[in-house]
């Protein structure tokens, strides 16, 4: 049995690591998070030594390696906000942990070096979780696409709306310096994705940029890909999807074959820590690129004349 340790515990997307954990057959022996209410981990053990400061757990987890390896951490599992997921890696590297942090690992593409350098110091891994790429009809069209041989352009409409209310641009995540704004908050799964199944970016464009909504096009090895990323209600009310549904994540490739890819998330997560208990989990090499594409969109200038465009932008008069 894995002893885990879990920073960011006061998160939404915590549970689903502690369930990971816990369905892998391991346990949680600390968590930290600023805030306190985490009665969450009492759904999985009474005994999980809590803290509110990283520096007291950092002192606690040190003292358990140095009396016996075996009691200390040897995962380190990083939800915290964006822009602390590197301190955090490091923290855990340091303890003489593997890491596993949420995306995207670094807001800034050049952090990733350090965490690479001492990956090798410590010899210790971090490993990213790039769920999505464990979709099974994602998986699916990956196959196909890796097998083409020459590789044809397909075309591409990636539509991604996930409806957020006013608390999103009052938190951490509406602030682009602690976030990466929307491209990155939200983009890099879709970034990710895109990179994984159609190959490395050729050329790209910014077609519309707000703070509830970014959109644009982007040329890749095997195909052109319009993009629209939303936060905002009235997109999927637009859709005839009530806004407290589930989000919408749409797929549609060569114009025929529509993937929706809205359900089948529900143990995404688990595989991802079954991969890496095996020794199969991904590396910072392979989430670098929708990292450096995310920053690249966010320090493009926006193109005004894109024709065609995403059906979103002609519908909404952008």
């Amino acid at each position: 049995m894995k002893n885990f340790v879990l920073l960011g515990v006061a998160g939404h997307v915590a549970a689903r690591h502690l369930e990971a954990i816990r369905k892998s057959g391991h346990r949680v022996i600390a968590a930290a998070d600023p805030k306190d209410s985490v009665g969450i981990l009492d759904q999985y053990d009474f005994d999980v030594h809590f803290f509110t400061e990283t520096e007291r757990l950092d002192r606690h987890l040190e003292k358990l390696r140095q009396r016996n390896p075996s009691e200390g951490a040897h995962y380190v599992s990083v939800c915290s906000p964006n822009y602390l997921h590197d301190a955090h890696c490091r923290l855990g590297l340091r303890l003489q942990a593997d890491v596993i942090c949420e995306k995207p690992i670094v807001i800034n593409p050049s952090n990733l070096d350090s965490l690479e350098r001492l990956e090798e110091e410590t010899e210790k891994q971090i490993y990213p979780i790039l769920q999505l790429r464990y979709h099974p009809q994602l998986q699916k069209i990956h196959k196909i696409t890796r097998a083409e041989k020459p590789p044809q352009k397909h075309e591409v409409l990636l539509t991604y709306i996930t409806p957020r209310g006013r608390w999103y641009h009052i938190s951490w995540k509406g602030s682009e310096e602690k976030s990466g704004g929307l491209l990155t908050n939200i983009g890099i799964h879709i970034f990710d994705i895109l990179l994984w199944l159609f190959g490395d970016v050729e050329t790209y464009q910014v077609h519309h940029l707000d703070k509830n909504r970014v959109a644009g096009f982007l040329e890749l090895k095997s195909a052109h890909v319009h993009w629209f990323l939303s936060i905002a209600k009235e997109d999927v009310e637009q859709t005839g999807t009530p806004p407290s549904a589930r989000p919408l994540r749409s797929l549609i490739l060569d114009g025929e074959e529509i993937i929706d890819v809205s359900t089948g998330f529900e143990h995404l997560h688990l595989q991802a820590y079954q991969a890496i208990l095996k020794g199969e989990g991904l590396s910072l090499q392979q989430s670098r690129p929708s990292i450096e594409l995310a920053y690249r969109l966010r320090h493009a200038p926006l193109h005004s004349n894109h024709s065609p465009t995403h059906p979103f932008l002609k519908q909404k008069g952008f």
